[in-house]
Parts: C-alpha cells; structure tokens; sequence
C-alpha cells in the first residue's frame, strides 16, 4: 500500500538497545511521505541508559518527524475519537508492555494510542524486543498474536545459546509489515531466523 499522506502513530518503549534499528525505520516511513506522530513511554522520556540520554531520543525524534511527541495519556486518547491513526506501530515493544497489552492495561501513552487504534478497528503493529518472549511472556505474546487487527513485524530468537527466551522482531521489515496491515493482512513468515553470531 501506498503510505503517503498516511497517518502512523509511531509508539516507543524501553527497549533502548533497539533504537538505532528503529530510527532508520521512521525515516524510511517518512521518506514514502506518511506524517509520522511519536508517542513515548515513560521510561523512553525519563530514563538514560549507555545507549544514549532521554532528552537525546526525544529532540531525535523531533527533528525527524517534525512532531511534538506524544508524552501523556490524556494527549494519546483523542487518537480514537478526534484525531484517528491510519496504523498505530509500537517499535520496540517491551515484554512489560507486551504483558500490559494483552492483559487490557493501559497505563502509558503508547498503550492508550494503540487502544484508541482498536477502538476504531485500526490496525495496530507490533515489534516485539523482549527476553521472555518463550518465557513467561509467551502467553501474552500468543494472545496478542490471535488479537483482531494487530499485526506483527517478524521476530525470531535473539542469540538461541545465550538468551534462548529472547525474541526481537526484524525491524527492517516494520515499513512493509505497515504496508500490509493496512490491507490488512499479517507479513509473512512471522516468525523467522534472525542472523546471529555463534561464538
């Protein structure tokens, strides 16, 4: 499908050794012309890690889009009713995310903007970046899965020796997978062989 002049809710949470794979992906989004509105948790706005400082990610994520980030849940819920999404992505999507989600808890920005996608029988996009994906979180993982109108960017086992729960999703399908929940079918194969290196 042809994204221009589309609308996409672009959600990030607390996976922060995800975002240099996911940055490149917003801008490939915006280079096929979709107007692309960051919505962050509150980990992504408060936290600084080694892989760079809050305040970084979010003027990054200003000067890309050209957007104010969406920083509060009472910002994020006119997403469903007044100002309706084309497609709501979550990349990366934590597994403490993933949990709330498929358990209807919406305590987060991110998690109100993509329920206010559902409220409208949008399509919500998902990828995945979690250490308990073949763990505890496998339930929510599959029940997400099973979920009308949500789609996921393809995943695989992070490093199957050393993190064997680990699975991430290969974000540099996420502009392709958005194309195709918009006509709403799931990419496929969903689950795949990521490349890692075998020591």
């Amino acid at each position: 499908m042809n994204l221009a002049g589309k609308t996409i809710g672009f959600g990030l949470t607390g996976s922060h050794c995800t975002y240099d794979a996911v940055f490149p992906e917003i801008q490939k989004l915006i280079d096929e012309k979709a107007k692309v509105i960051p919505i962050l948790s509150y980990t992504v706005q408060k936290v600084d890690t080694r892989f760079g400082d809050a305040s970084d990610h979010l003027e990054k994520l200003k000067q890309l889009t050209g957007e104010k980030p969406i920083t509060t849940i009472p910002e994020a819920e006119p997403l469903g009713p007044k100002r309706p999404l084309d497609c709501m992505v979550i990349a990366p999507l934590t597994g403490n995310s993933m949990s709330k989600m498929a358990n209807a808890l919406t305590d987060s920005p991110v998690l109100m903007a993509a329920k206010a996608t559902l409220r409208n029988g949008g399509p919500v996009v998902l990828g995945i970046s979690t250490n308990d994906a073949l763990g505890l979180n496998g339930v929510n993982l599959m029940r997400l899965m099973a979920t009308k109108n949500i789609y996921f960017i393809p995943y695989g086992q992070d490093h199957p020796f050393k993190k064997p729960n680990s699975m991430v999703a290969e974000m540099n399908l996420l502009p392709e997978t958005v194309s195709a929940a918009m006509e709403g079918r799931q990419l496929q194969p969903v689950i795949i062989q990521r490349y890692f290196e075998q020591e």
